[in-house]
């Protein structure tokens, strides 16, 4: 008996001792994992415990925060033009989290952040009060985009050649972030996961797309850089049409009695020549094509504005035939319309790209700076000749091309049309593209736009990308610049 009960002695102690190293464990060791673990409440409890710091646009706050009733976490998020600036702000969430700038800077704008602490904020663990985040936003750019777009499904993307601040981005079907910012919106969250046109997606940034015609510009920009062509005005040798390399397939242009045997890259441009830039493609091969590509910032991984964008791809490992496909933006390349604006961009200013950024500043709470985004990070894309050339082709493309639908009156305006497959053998509705540029002389401004619609409603027939793409982008280069 005694024996029974030493070993059931024994047996408990070591369980005590077991249960004593655990709790030890578990204190010195895992405490601060579980602090700090994303699912902990606290931190939920702790972010909503005060008002939430703001996002600017133009001086003005388009976030706020509003007191709950009832319910431990004290605010909630509430946003001003919340459909208008959803592709801009993201959204912050008591249930589902923070996304795009709420998501990147949510410790400063919750005041967690180590920089906005002072020495007694230190001293006694009170939580300092929250910073803002300053966007390079224009609210007239960021409107006309919104209210050209309407119920459009697309984006349209703007920024600024010289500096590269994002001016406007905009993502159709928006979304009101208001409407998921509470512990109870569980109805309006499933209806937004739902919605076959996927209005939680930032389609500017994250949904790259066929580019269509609109790739024509790197191509030719990989033409004259590569010297196969000397200059935009050289004829060049594309027979119409143009039989793809190796196969028996023919590619014919969208007008039989444009003028593209031979065109200049000037009047293959004007007129959206296939024949002459899925042959300059064939002719420059893959590798040279997708050195131009990534030059323009195609197969970047990591393009964060500060928001990261989905990554444009020029493929590789292809055919001759594959390679001339990609001449017209087809195959297998795709682009968002953040990248697209980034080549329209670099050959509007001389071939220097500047850093796409749409947040200028983070402060604190009085204003100071934590943080600044310098403009005007640039790299030399192509050579200042070769961005001339472009340029002034582009310009014909509006004035007496396929572009007509983007001039600005007393503005500068060049720009390049496209018309993306969409679907097994072209099988749904095509994506309607237009990137452009504008500047005005007397102000010194600039701006440079892409815009894709991917579904308008209109028929197939109608579907252009001078059509639906070219007036929205008209309406906010017009804003960009005053007029």
């Amino acid at each position: 008996m005694n024996k029974t009960i030493r070993r059931a002695s024994v047996f408990c102690l070591l369980m005590v001792l077991a249960l004593l190293v655990r709790a030890t464990w578990v204190q010195a060791y895992e405490a601060r994992a579980l602090a700090d673990d994303e699912h902990n409440r606290r931190h939920t409890i702790a972010r909503y415990a005060q008002p939430l710091g703001d996002i600017i646009v133009a001086g003005s706050p388009v976030t706020g925060s509003k007191e709950t009733q009832g319910d431990d976490l004290r605010y909630k998020r509430t946003y001003t033009q919340g459909e208008l600036y959803a592709s801009v702000t993201g959204y912050s969430s008591q249930a589902y989290g923070a996304t795009q700038l709420e998501g990147i800077y949510g410790d400063v704008l919750d005041g967690t952040d180590d920089r906005l602490a002072s020495p007694t904020d230190l001293l006694t663990g009170e939580r300092a009060d929250p910073g803002a985040v300053v966007t390079t936003i224009d609210p007239d750019v960021q409107k006309a985009a919104a209210e050209a777009l309407g119920d459009d499904r697309g984006a349209a993307v703007a920024m600024d050649p010289v500096t590269g601040r994002i001016l406007g981005m905009v993502s159709s079907p928006s979304y009101d972030p208001s409407t998921i910012s509470g512990t109870a919106d569980g109805d309006a969250w499933r209806k937004l996961l739902d919605a076959e046109d996927k209005p939680l997606v930032n389609r500017a940034l994250r949904q790259p797309l066929a580019p269509g015609s609109t790739f024509k510009l790197v191509v030719a920009s990989a033409a004259l850089e590569d010297g196969l062509y000397a200059s935009v005005d050289e004829p060049t040798d594309s027979p119409s049409p143009y039989t793809l390399p190796g196969t028996t397939t023919v590619l014919s242009n969208e007008s039989a009695s444009a003028p593209c045997e031979d065109a200049s890259l000037r009047t293959a441009l004007q007129y959206s020549c296939n024949n002459v830039f899925a042959k300059a493609a064939a002719d420059l091969g893959q590798d040279k094509v997708k050195a131009m590509a990534d030059a323009f910032g195609f197969d970047t991984e990591k393009l964060d504005v500060p928001v990261r964008a989905s990554e444009s791809v020029y493929p590789t490992g292809m055919d001759e035939a594959q390679t001339a496909l990609t001449g017209i933006g087809q195959f297998e390349v795709t682009a968002t319309p953040m990248q697209m604006a980034m080549v329209s961009a670099a050959l509007a200013n001389g071939g220097e790209l500047a850093a796409p950024h749409m947040v200028s500043k983070v402060t604190d709470s009085g204003g100071t700076a934590l943080q600044t985004y310098e403009d005007g990070d640039t790299e030399r894309v192509v050579s200042k000749r070769t961005a001339e050339q472009m340029s002034s082709a582009m310009v014909t493309v509006v004035e007496e091309g396929t572009g007509t639908n983007a001039r600005v009156p007393g503005a500068e305006v060049g720009g390049k049309t496209g018309t993306a497959q969409n679907g097994v053998d072209n099988s749904n509705t095509p994506y309607a593209w237009f990137t452009s540029y504008a500047k005005d002389a007397s102000t010194g401004k600039q701006v440079a736009v892409a815009v894709v619609v991917e579904d308008s409603g209109a028929a197939r027939s109608e579907v252009s990308g001078n059509g639906l793409a070219a007036p929205i982008a008209q309406k906010m280069m017009a804003a960009a610049l005053g007029r």
